[in-house]
């Protein structure tokens, strides 16, 4: 995750697991700003941005999310039980836009 030439991305943009599978998630700031990773649906990620614009430092303690500072490392353990598209993106206000944002597609 970062803005290596200039781009804010995640690699891989998309990954696709079974219903039931433990996947964790091992996260580099590759960037030189700070950024997060939130996985949730789409709905969920789009109302957390819109909270994010009126407070761009908020603080997470949530199992699904972590902010990094540039050059850190950190993971996420997720058990997924629900079928579906689930999107993982970073949602300090501009990130998503400019392209930080992925899916997990559950089968």
């Amino acid at each position: 995750m970062g803005e290596p030439d200039g781009k804010m991305t995640f690699i891989p943009a998309k990954i696709e697991v079974k219903k039931g599978e433990q996947v964790k998630f091992m996260l580099r700031n590759n960037g030189e700003l700070e950024h997060e990773f939130i996985l949730a649906t789409t709905a969920e990620n789009l109302k957390h941005a819109e909270a994010m614009k009126k407070n761009p430092n908020m603080e997470h303690d949530d199992p699904n999310g972590i902010r990094l500072a540039p050059k850190k490392t950190g993971e996420i353990v997720w058990k997924f039980t629900k079928s579906g598209t689930f999107e993982y993106s970073c949602l300090i206000p501009g990130h998503r836009e400019a392209g930080m944002i992925g899916t997990v597609v559950v089968k």
